[in-house]
């Protein structure tokens, strides 16, 4: 099967960071970026292109189709919400294939009203009011009609604050029953006859942004299960989904939301098999797919990361072997995937060591292939390492002294084994 080039867009949300670390290691396809403003899409997406309109605007598509026939673009994988129910509505106008699901589930998902409305009845609907004057129990839940996540979700305990709330914003709410129990996300995958294939129920056990940073598999309860089958009857979807539920005060699941789209945190399905957004892309190019997952216990959790771009231009990296590349006897995996990226991008590796003789051995010893390395210079303890470093180069060294002297008799770039992290690329 040939290589297709595949466009996220916006490239900047964490949904489209999962479709990222799903796809870019893909044989089937080439990974493209595109974004409205600079954002950290620029560190991740090896072909990242800014300045694209918003959502709202009118000139997004005409705007996309640019880019799509200027990179020979074949698909479209919306990363965000809004931009999914764009896309999908103007999917005719567009020169590329739009990764979604049919239009008539899209537009409901988007809205939450919209979805009990279509799904009223359902056993695992919560009660749920279109007009705050309906409302025959207090505390209920709000949150934006048309938004994703928990952002924006309050409990309101008294029918005046819900007036006060709706009447202070300038948006539409949706107002259900309060559920206070725990809350679950569900992924799901329809293959290309609109069978549901799988089911993955996880925690959400922290939540940052509306996002779960925290979350396992727990076994697929039998309701969560009849739930997903229920709503794969209703709607139309194509590749991965997901639903969130939550427990009423009884301790029954009901329903919150659902979305025909990638979740940022089905990064927990892909490491236990289960690729969803490149198996929605086989659902694209209509080939049957089979899915295994793991049984093994698996825990996500989320925290900021820190990626950073250089200005560094240099042909040679000089690195030390004892407290740098082993570091308390145990080879440093960083620095090692550091030389070797540096290796593919033409970079000359030059061990400079102190360590004796034995160096060869050691790095045999460590299962670090001795042919990664262009040299590997033995330096007497007594003498300086300045003296046998080049020009156009940067030098890794734990030791202050050695990282001083390189840095003032021979003007380079000097780090300890704490700043290799910025000398990453992170693209591609």
């Amino acid at each position: 099967m040939t290589e297709h080039k595949v466009l996220v867009f916006p490239a900047g949300t964490e949904i489209a960071f999962e479709i990222h670390n799903a796809l870019r290691n893909s044989k089937f396809v080439r990974l493209y970026g595109a974004t409205s403003v600079p954002c950290h899409a620029d560190f991740v997406f090896e072909n990242c292109v800014d300045g694209l309109p918003f959502v709202d605007d009118p000139n997004l598509i005409d705007e996309l189709n640019k880019v799509i026939d200027q990179c020979g673009i074949e698909y479209i994988y919306p990363a965000h919400d809004s931009v999914l129910l764009r896309l999908t509505a103007g999917q005719l106008k567009l020169h590329a294939t739009v990764v979604t699901s049919a239009l008539n589930t899209v537009a409901i998902c988007r809205s939450k009203n919209n979805t009990y409305c279509f799904l009223d009845g359902a056993k695992y609907l919560p009660k749920y009011w279109l007009n705050a004057n309906d409302v025959t129990e207090f505390p209920v839940f709000v949150k934006p009609d048309i938004g994703q996540g928990s952002e924006g979700a309050m409990l309101v305990k008294n029918r005046d604050k819900l007036w006060e709330i709706l009447e202070s914003n300038k948006k539409d709410y949706a107002i259900c029953e309060y559920l206070p129990g725990d809350e679950y996300t569900v992924d799901c995958f329809t293959d290309l006859h609109g069978k549901l294939r799988y089911v993955g129920q996880r925690t959400r056990e922290r939540i940052r942004s509306g996002i779960a940073v925290r979350s396992r598999f727990v076994a697929t309860d039998p309701w969560v299960q009849a739930i997903a089958e229920n709503l794969n009857s209703h709607f139309i979807f194509n590749g991965a989904w997901f639903f969130q539920v939550k427990e009423d005060k009884s301790g029954v699941l009901k329903l919150m939301e659902v979305a025909p789209r990638i979740a940022g945190t089905m990064g927990l399905s892909r490491n236990l098999g289960v690729n969803l957004p490149l198996l929605t892309l086989f659902n694209m190019w209509g080939i049957e797919v089979e899915i295994m997952a793991n049984d093994n216990s698996l825990l996500l959790d989320r925290a900021f990361i820190s990626r950073y771009q250089t200005d560094l231009d240099y042909d040679n990296v000089f690195v030390d072997l004892d407290d740098t590349l082993i570091v308390r006897g145990k080879t440093n995996p960083y620095l090692i995937a550091f030389l070797y990226q540096s290796k593919e991008k033409g970079k000359k590796i030059i061990l400079l060591t102190k360590h004796g003789d034995s160096a060869i051995k050691t790095l045999q010893d460590h299962s670090i292939d001795i042919y990664l390395f262009d040299s590997i210079v033995g330096i007497p303890v007594w003498d300086k390492k300045c003296l046998y470093v080049r020009e156009r180069s940067i030098f890794i060294d734990d030791s202050f002294l050695e990282r001083k002297s390189v840095h003032q008799m021979c003007g380079i770039p000097v780090f300890d084994v704490d700043g290799v992290e910025s000398l990453f690329d992170w693209s591609g």
